[in-house]
């Protein structure tokens, strides 16, 4: 993406699908890099700004958090380094996806069980549904 130098931090967001308050939260936590200044202390962004805003954007929509986000860039910033830490890092975050989904199917199975006990014929005294989501309390 060819932008010229001198953005805003809104043309930033908009460039990037980014809030301010999110542009200025990666800028805290250096995940993105203090910019240039204007004379009038109004933020400036350049081309690397938008990549590595880009990267991080995308990063964050895979599910990598910030902190293997943060090991991401740092490998990418080392361009002839091999890139087998870049494949562990995405291997575990895959790892960490089939989990998620496992857990969701899961949970999609009991909830299917729940919603097949009760159609709503009868009193909420005597709803299954309830019944199945109240605790056991022994006296």
């Amino acid at each position: 993406m060819s932008t010229k130098s001198g953005l805003s931090i809104g043309a930033l967001g908009s460039a990037t699908d980014t809030k301010a308050e999110t542009i200025r939260f990666y800028e805290k936590i250096g995940i993105l890099p203090a910019p240039a200044r204007t004379a009038g202390n109004y933020r400036t962004y350049g081309d690397e700004h938008v990549r590595r805003l880009s990267f991080v954007r995308r990063a964050r929509a895979l599910g990598f958090p910030l902190e293997t986000v943060r090991a991401l860039l740092a490998l990418a910033d080392q361009p002839d380094r091999l890139c087998g830490e870049v494949d562990d890092l995405v291997l575990g975050q895959l790892q960490e996806v089939e989990q998620k989904i496992a857990d969701l199917q899961r949970l999609r199975g009991e909830l299917d069980r729940l919603a097949h006990q009760c159609r709503g014929g009868r009193r909420m005294a005597e709803c299954r549904i309830i019944e199945a989501l109240s605790p056991d309390i022994a006296p």
